[in-house]
């Protein structure tokens, strides 16, 4: 079992920059993918980015593709999201998910995922 911890939300201007972290109980083992996806109003949850915990691969939706960075701290369990050069079009509740699926099919199979964090909000002011 594991469980997802989201910090690192809040508010922040067109431009700016926020940095999501998810902190995971329970060992994530070395066949694990880490990663995000965000929901905003009246939209369907999407794919953000996603990291191979073993590999250190990492993947990316189009739309945050050279403004977003994520990675991961393997000796805590925890993988962040840096978030650059952030749009108004970026506000959204992002949760943080783990799955043992590889990272690269995550933008098409957030329904097979297998564990959620809570989600933190995120708004961005034009």
């Amino acid at each position: 079992q594991v469980q997802l911890v989201e910090s690192g939300g809040g508010l922040v201007q067109a431009g700016g920059s926020l940095r999501l972290s998810c902190a995971a109980s329970g060992r994530i083992f070395r066949n694990y993918a880490m990663g995000w996806f965000r929901q905003a109003p009246g939209k369907e949850r999407e794919f953000v980015a996603a990291i191979n915990w073993s590999t250190g691969s990492t993947y990316y939706a189009d739309s945050v593709k050279g403004r977003f960075t994520i990675s991961r701290d393997k000796a805590k369990n925890t993988v962040f999201l840096q978030m650059n050069i952030l749009k108004p079009e970026d506000t959204a509740v992002y949760y943080c998910a783990a799955d043992q699926s590889l990272a690269s099919i995550w933008p098409r199979n957030k329904d097979a995922i297998a564990y959620w964090g809570q989600g933190t909000q995120v708004t961005v002011s034009s």
